[in-house]
């Protein structure tokens, strides 16, 4: 896992370490120091951390004038013991929805398993924005964990958004294909 890092592409367009809105505003990245880490493997420096024990993440991408995100994620997001969907929501997504922030791509390739828990922060998140929550390309045993407590009631996963081949695209183009196929914006 160390040597998985954040898409980093996009850099040209968004940096969230030099946006003044995001948590890691002026966080300087070491290449060579790896601090943190899922159970007993290594974590690439360049992911930050919201809290989990588990799951860490890196904002890709911010346009408060669109009110989109897209946010990476790497690990294990557990609901079942950490309650990593209360993390998430409380540390990193409110603070989010505060700036303007209405719709979440996901990118969940990295998310190597997903334990359910209650349902309650999913619906809490989609109860507090105007538009959407968008997982893209998890693995199908995350999928069946997350439709196995029905969050396709609250996020929207699956068909589709796990065929995106997002990387080849600028991130208002991914903008543009979630609006043609999903937002409501």
């Amino acid at each position: 896992m160390h040597s998985i890092e954040p898409f980093f592409l996009w850099r040209d367009f968004y940096l969230s370490d030099q946006d003044p809105n995001a948590l890691n505003y002026g966080l300087e990245y070491s290449e060579f120091n790896y601090t943190n880490q899922v159970y007993n493997y290594l974590l690439h420096p360049q992911w930050d951390d919201f809290g989990s024990d588990t799951l860490f993440y890196k904002l890709l991408y911010a346009d408060y004038d669109e009110k989109f995100c897209v946010i990476e994620l790497i690990g294990e997001w557990n609901d079942a013991i950490s309650n990593d969907i209360m993390v998430l929501k409380t540390e990193l997504i409110d603070h989010l929805i505060d700036l303007g922030i209405e719709n979440f791509a996901i990118i969940a390739e990295n998310v190597l398993n997903f334990h359910a828990g209650d349902d309650d922060y999913y619906q809490e998140w989609k109860d507090d924005i105007g538009g959407g929550i968008y997982i893209i390309n998890a693995l199908p045993h995350v999928l069946e964990e997350m439709e196995s407590i029905r969050l396709q009631h609250y996020i929207t996963f699956g068909g589709r958004l796990n065929d995106i081949s997002w990387r080849g695209i600028k991130p208002d183009q991914l903008l543009e294909l979630l609006e043609t196929q999903y937002l409501d914006i």
